[in-house]
C-alpha cells in the first residue's frame, strides 16, 4: 500500500531522473497531491505560474509516471494551493486504486479545472479560445459543421497533425460545443490508451459485451491518439465493429492521430477506408502570424500584455510546438511577476536561449526514406532513373525539403539522389515552390512531412 505522499514521492524520483535538476527544482519544489477522487488525481502547485507550466509542458509526463503506479489514474488535474501538507494519511493501493476519501485539506477552486467523469470534456476547451489561423481553418470548418449537423456532415472526422498543434483542444471542443446545445446528447472523449485498458479489462473480468454496450451508446464519441492502435489486431478489430454500429446509426465519430492514417503502421485497411469515407484533415504547423496571435491569445488569458517585438521575436525563435509557445510565454510571465518589472526583448531572448533545445541532425538518408514512406514508394525508386510519375513527385519533394529546410548544396542533393546533375534539383524544386502557390493539398503535404521530420 501506498498513501497519496509516498506515491507522490515515488513519481518524483521518476521525473527527477528525467530532467535536469535547475529545471526539476523550479517547477516540482513545492508540489503535492491534494487527493485523489474517482480516479482523478489533484496535484496542488503554488501558484499559477507552475501551474500553467506544468499542464502545458509536462503533463503527460506526468499522468504516465502516476499511471505506472497507480493505474486506475483516469486524469491529472491541478489546482493553486499555498500549504503543502507534510503527511497524507490516505493509502493507495499500489496497480489497484478504489475512490479515495480526500485528505483533510480545505475547500479548493476545483470547479474550473474539473473535467466532467461522465464524458471526459475539460470545458477549458471550447471553440471561443481555439484560435485559428490558415494552418487549422480546414479543420475547424470542419468542426463548425459538425457542431450543426453531427452524424450527417463529415462522418468520420479524422483530424492528424504533429504534437502540440491544438488537435486535442479542437475535437474536446466539438463534443463541448454539442453538449451545449443539445444537453441530452450522450458525448464521450476517450484516450486510445484508456480505450484499451477497459478492453483489455473487459477480457479479463469476461465482460466483454458489457464494454461493447458502454461505447455504443453514445451519439458522438471522440477518440484521441489512435496511431498508438498500431500493431494491436485485437483492439483494431473491436475499433472496426464499434465504428461499423456507430456509422450505421449515424452517429458522430472523431478521430485524431499524429499521422496520417495510411501512415500509421500496421493498421487494417478496413479501417483505413472505414477513416476515408468521411473527412480526413491536417492540422499543420502554424505560420508566423498565427504563432503571433496565439501567444498574445494566451498572453491575454492570464492578464499579460505582450509587446509586439517580443511577439515577433518569439514567433520566429521558438520554433516547436504551440504547446512550447506556451510555455515560453508562461516563463516570461513568471519572470516578469518575480522581478516586478516590464522586461525587455533582450531579457527575452537570454530566457529563450536557456530554454532552448539542442537540434536534432537528421541524415538525408532518413529524410528520403520518411518522404518515400509518406508517399507510399520504395525507397530504392527514388534512386533510379525512372520518370514515373508515383515517384517524380516524391523525388522532387524530397530535393525541395533538403534544399529548403536543411541548406544542402544543389550538387550534393544530386549525388545523394542517385548522381543526378544540379540543373535537374534546382529545376525540381522551383517546380515544387511554384506547386505550392497553386496547390493546397500539396501544402498540406508538405506540412506534415516536415512535422515528421521533426
Amino acid at each position: 500500500m501506498l498513501n497519496t505522499k509516498e506515491l507522490w514521492d515515488n513519481v518524483l524520483v521518476e521525473l527527477e531522473q528525467s530532467l535536469s535538476k535547475a529545471n526539476f527544482a523550479t517547477w516540482f519544489r513545492d508540489t503535492h497531491i491534494l487527493k485523489i477522487d474517482d480516479g482523478v488525481v489533484y496535484l496542488g502547485v503554488p501558484n499559477q505560474f507552475v501551474k500553467d507550466w506544468l499542464a502545458s509542458k509536462y503533463h503527460k509526463q506526468i499522468l504516465k509516471s502516476v499511471r505506472a503506479l497507480f493505474d486506475t489514474a483516469r486524469s491529472l488535474e491541478y489546482a493553486i494551493s499555498k500549504n503543502t501538507p507534510r503527511r497524507h494519511d490516505t493509502e493507495v493501493p499500489r496497480k489497484a486504486l478504489p475512490q479515495l476519501t480526500p485528505a483533510a485539506i480545505g475547500e479548493l477552486p476545483l470547479s474550473e479545472y474539473y473535467i466532467n467523469k461522465d464524458n471526459n470534456l475539460n470545458p477549458r476547451y471550447t471553440l471561443d479560445s481555439f484560435v485559428v489561423g490558415s494552418f487549422n481553418e480546414l479543420a475547424h470548418a470542419a468542426a463548425q459543421a459538425i457542431i450543426k449537423r453531427p452524424g450527417i456532415s463529415y462522418n468520420p472526422l479524422f483530424i492528424y497533425g504533429d504534437t502540440g498543434v491544438g488537435k486535442t483542444h479542437l475535437i474536446q471542443a466539438i463534443g463541448n460545443s454539442i453538449k451545449h446545445m443539445g444537453p441530452d446528447k450522450k458525448v464521450l472523449y476517450v484516450t486510445s490508451e484508456k480505450f484499451l485498458l477497459d478492453y483489455v479489462t473487459s477480457l479479463q473480468n469476461n465482460k466483454t459485451n458489457a464494454f461493447k454496450e458502454k461505447y455504443r451508446q453514445y451519439d458522438v464519441l471522440i477518440m484521441d491518439d489512435i496511431q498508438f492502435f498500431s500493431k494491436k489486431e485485437k483492439i483494431q478489430e473491436e475499433l472496426f465493429h464499434l465504428f461499423n454500429t456507430l456509422y450505421d446509426n449515424n452517429k458522430q465519430i472523431i478521430f485524431s492521430s499524429d499521422q496520417h492514417p495510411n501512415m500509421i503502421q500496421s493498421l487494417e485497411e478496413r479501417l483505413k477506408s472505414r477513416f476515408s469515407a468521411g473527412m480526413i484533415v491536417p492540422i499543420t504547423g502554424p505560420d508566423h502570424e498565427s504563432r503571433v496571435a496565439i501567444l498574445k491569445t494566451k498572453a491575454a488569458q492570464s492578464n499579460f500584455i505582450l509587446a509586439d517585438d517580443i511577439g515577433h521575436y518569439l514567433a520566429d525563435a521558438v520554433s516547436g510546438n504551440i504547446r512550447e509557445l506556451e510555455g515560453i510565454l508562461n516563463t516570461i510571465v513568471c519572470k516578469k511577476e518575480l522581478e516586478n518589472r516590464e522586461l525587455t526583448l533582450a531579457d527575452v531572448k537570454a530566457l529563450v536561449k536557456d530554454a532552448a533545445r539542442p537540434k536534432r541532425v537528421i541524415a538525408p538518408k532518413d529524410i528520403i526514406k520518411t518522404i518515400a514512406d509518406f508517399y507510399q514508394v520504395e525507397e530504392g525508386s527514388i534512386y533510379e532513373k525512372t520518370r514515373r510519375k508515383e515517384v517524380v513527385k516524391p523525388r522532387q519533394i524530397i530535393m525541395y525539403i533538403l534544399r529548403e529546410d536543411f541548406h544542402i548544396s544543389y550538387p550534393t542533393i544530386g549525388e545523394k539522389l542517385g548522381g543526378r546533375d544540379h540543373t535537374t534539383v534546382i529545376h525540381s524544386c522551383e517546380k515544387v515552390k511554384h506547386d505550392l502557390k497553386l496547390d493546397s493539398a500539396l501544402g498540406a503535404e508538405v506540412a506534415q512531412i516536415r512535422a515528421m521530420l521533426k
